[in-house]
């Protein structure tokens, strides 16, 4: 089985910084891709970014140019720094990893974390 573990959320003022933390454990061979999902009060979950074991990334729209995503592969860790924080960005931060477990022809897995809740207030 593969574990996914969220840390770094809390409670921040419009404009500050937050950085997430994700740490992947188990059976892995692989991780294709890590990603980072958000779900605010009454809506529907949504991609924020993902990036891909040789570092391709993809970011919402409502993101760009505030959020960057990065990983260490070594690590099975992806993280999310978090700059010039809205209201609208307030939501429970779900982390994502794909792959495969125990080896190349192995099962592959899509495991979520518990979520980590971001609230931006004044």
């Amino acid at each position: 089985q593969v574990q996914v573990v969220e840390s770094g959320g809390g409670l921040v003022q419009p404009g500050e910084s937050l950085r997430l933390t994700c740490v992947a454990s188990g059976s892995i061979f692989s991780i294709y891709m890590m990603g980072w999902y958000r779900q605010a009060p009454g809506k529907e979950r949504e991609l924020v970014a993902f990036i891909t074991s040789v570092g391709n990334t993809n970011y919402a729209d409502s993101v760009k140019g505030r959020f960057t995503i990065s990983r260490d592969n070594a690590e099975k860790t992806v993280y999310l720094q978090m700059n010039s924080l809205k209201p609208e960005d307030t939501a429970v931060y779900y982390c994502n990893a794909a792959g495969r477990e125990t080896s190349n022809s192995g099962p592959s897995f899509n495991s979520w974390g518990q979520g980590t809740q971001v609230t931006v207030s004044s």
